[in-house]
């Protein structure tokens, strides 16, 4: 039989199918109490992507389907172990690690936006990563403080 009707990998196949792993950040890994379920669940939702992938008979197609969520349950298995739990301050007169800030900025916006590690970061849905440039300038500050973030000033209005 012509190996052209065989379904036998090949290393063209396999080359088609490997993608690179996630980038992992250099930064501490930082993360708030609902950071870190949100990784431990993400974690186990790649890692039942990749069980049903492993079901499928087709050695091909069972290669393409489990790249993505082996590729995904390594990040995420990192994301966990290196996670680092940072409870949130009791206080809120200092701007910290999972707290809301409202700040204006010198054209007269104002803006909130919760401080949070990198992988629960999320701005259209309020919250920021802790390197952020805006975090940055902003953590330890105190109401009224006025800070500087690249070419605008940033004036502290609330800590939340």
């Amino acid at each position: 039989m012509s190996v052209a009707f065989t379904k036998e990998d090949s290393a063209e196949t396999a080359a088609e199918t490997l993608l690179p792993d996630r980038v992992i950040s250099p930064h501490a890994n930082l993360v708030t109490a609902a950071g870190l379920a949100a990784l431990q669940l993400q974690l186990q939702q790649a890692r039942q992507a990749y069980e049903m992938a492993t079901l499928i008979e087709d050695v091909n197609e069972r290669r393409r389907q489990a790249e993505i969520p082996g590729r995904d349950a390594r990040y995420f298995a990192a994301r966990v172990r290196t996670a680092q739990l940072v409870p949130v301050a009791t206080s809120n007169e200092v701007v910290g690690f999972g707290r809301s800030v409202t700040f204006r900025r010198a054209d007269g916006r104002v803006q909130t936006y919760r401080i949070v590690g990198e992988d629960e970061a999320d701005p259209k849905s309020g919250s920021i990563s802790h390197v952020a440039p805006v975090a940055k300038a902003l953590m330890g500050k105190t109401v009224g403080d006025v800070v500087g973030a690249g070419d605008h000033e940033l004036e502290v209005i609330a800590v939340d």
